[in-house]
């Protein structure tokens, strides 16, 4: 399964008690389709007796099963606490947006999304112009010839 295709099946599990444990997001999510796998992300992943963070990923062998999931569970109550259950966002590259080691403008994405734009704005500039000539600068400052402040 592609990337792509495990994020569309995987769901977020928001607002968890810190009582719960991967077996009763197993336990609860079971019921929607087969489960891949049960993420419960812990506050420091070198202490495994330290509580979770509070969310977990819920990954399904199809789609239509971590919909069915969102459906169902989003608002209900579990161990005391009421769940967002969504659709689970792909995390960002560390080489692609802000924060990355990259400028902006040299990162594929953004490249295939402003080049039309440059583009577009190219050809506005060109149409506007007479024969394709640059427009003159200083047109419009005929009456400027004197620096400063009008005289009231």
């Amino acid at each position: 399964m592609t990337d792509a295709a495990r994020w569309k099946a995987t769901v977020f599990v928001g607002g968890l008690s810190q009582v719960v444990t991967s077996n009763h997001l197993l336990d609860a999510f079971i019921p929607f389709g087969e489960i891949v796998e049960v993420q419960l992300p812990k506050a420091d992943a070198r202490k495994s007796t330290d509580p979770h963070r509070g969310f977990a990923y819920v990954e399904f062998e199809d789609p239509e099963d971590a919909k069915a999931a969102i459906d169902n569970m989003d608002q209900s109550e579990f161990f005391g606490k009421i769940l967002k259950v969504s659709q689970a966002k792909a995390p960002k590259s560390a080489d692609e947006g802000l924060g990355s080691k990259q400028a902006v403008w040299e990162q594929e994405g953004w490249l295939a999304d402003y080049a039309a734009e440059e583009q577009e704005a190219t050809l506005e500039v060109t149409d506007a112009t007479t024969n394709g000539a640059a427009p003159d600068p200083m047109q419009g400052l005929e009456g400027l010839d004197v620096a400063g402040p009008k005289p009231a």
